[in-house]
């Protein structure tokens, strides 16, 4: 958090989900003596009366007035629509990514600040930091486990300027125990899921509702072309997948790649799913300029993945070329590449092809 939160007072608009991370956020800052507002986005949840009932409750609890903004429109257009022509197109999405620029930290800061607010905070486990020349940065959370800042990197400097963080320099465990010490046990809800629009639904049955199923079956054929099962329509399927093939064989089969234009997924072994190199396209550089280039960066190709030092090359037909030092396990296009130094998140952008 930046220590002028804690030296001034300031209105602060808090994105709430009835869930314990936002709800101790909310707390942290009305304890600080901040003016506090809560503001919920109303998406397309499954589940969105319960969810506004939940939120409702933790707002009447703390004394704070709550405003539900309704983004069903813009989440739509935005995020299920790449999400689900992700899917078809071959590439496996990360909706949360999307979202956070142009949804959370987009529409909602806009309506937040709207509002008369000075300030946004979330619950989110990762930090911004302010140096002296006036550039904002952004930091891994303290809880490695919890850490956020992967889903944040597309944020832009007018964003990073008007958003805090408290919990970013906590662990999950502690925000347990200072919900536990604020009151807020019975309060709040369960944790907050990270695709709010799924819930309890796997991706099968959410992607039938998009699905023609007269046309969604094709070949499963190995690295040299030969046709060795049926596939259910490549929007079911994901690099580095195992399960579900139903190829029996004497080592696992594992998806390798995925071929929208014949319609084909196409399969190898564990050892067919290491790359050395990959291209990533549309790169945000947190702090607006791009870095000098070539540069080493410790870089994660998706959430749980503990990052691996990579190579990263000026742009060539506005791509960037990475060389892993060491071949990485499934590189998946559509997933996002993100560049670190040290704790600090640089830049990053989609995988392609």
């Amino acid at each position: 958090m930046p220590p002028v939160i804690q030296k001034k007072k300031f209105s602060v608009g808090v994105a709430m989900s009835g869930g314990v991370d936002s709800s101790v956020t909310a707390t942290l800052l009305k304890n600080m003596g901040h003016n506090v507002h809560g503001f919920f986005m109303a998406l397309v949840q499954p589940d969105l009366g319960r969810q506004v009932e939940r939120v409702k409750k933790v707002a009447v609890h703390l004394g704070i007035p709550l405003t539900v903004v309704d983004l069903t429109a813009d989440f739509k257009q935005t995020v299920l629509k790449y999400f689900t022509t992700s899917y078809f197109e071959g590439r496996t999405p990360n909706p949360c990514i999307i979202c956070n620029p142009r949804i959370k930290f987009g529409r909602l800061l806009q309506e937040i600040l709207a509002a008369g607010c000075d300030l946004m905070a979330t619950g989110h486990y990762a930090r911004i930091v302010q140096t002296p020349d006036e550039t904002f940065h952004l930091l891994k959370g303290l809880d490695s486990q919890k850490d956020q800042s992967y889903f944040l990197h597309r944020l832009n400097q007018e964003q990073l300027a008007r958003v805090i963080m408290p919990l970013g320099e906590q662990t999950k465990e502690n925000v347990y125990t200072m919900a536990a010490e604020l009151g807020l046990s019975g309060v709040h809800g369960a944790e907050s899921q990270d695709v709010c629009f799924l819930k309890d639904r796997d991706l099968h049955t959410f992607m039938d509702q998009y699905t023609d199923k007269e046309k969604r079956t094709g070949p499963i054929v190995t690295l040299d072309g030969k046709e060795i099962g049926k596939h259910k329509g490549i929007q079911y399927y994901t690099i580095g997948q195992r399960k579900g093939l139903g190829i029996p064989d004497a080592t696992p089969y594992y998806v390798v790649a995925l071929d929208p234009v014949q319609n084909m997924v196409v399969v190898g072994k564990k050892d067919d799913l290491l790359l050395q190199e990959m291209s990533v396209a549309e790169v945000n550089w947190l702090a607006g300029d791009r870095p000098d280039l070539p540069r080493d960066f410790l870089t994660r190709i998706r959430y749980r993945h503990k990052g691996a030092p990579a190579h990263v090359m000026k742009p060539e037909n506005k791509s960037y070329r990475v060389v892993f030092h060491e071949p990485q396990l499934a590189v998946t296009p559509g997933q996002f590449a993100v560049f670190y130094q040290e704790n600090e998140v640089i830049g990053g952008g989609v995988i392609l092809k």
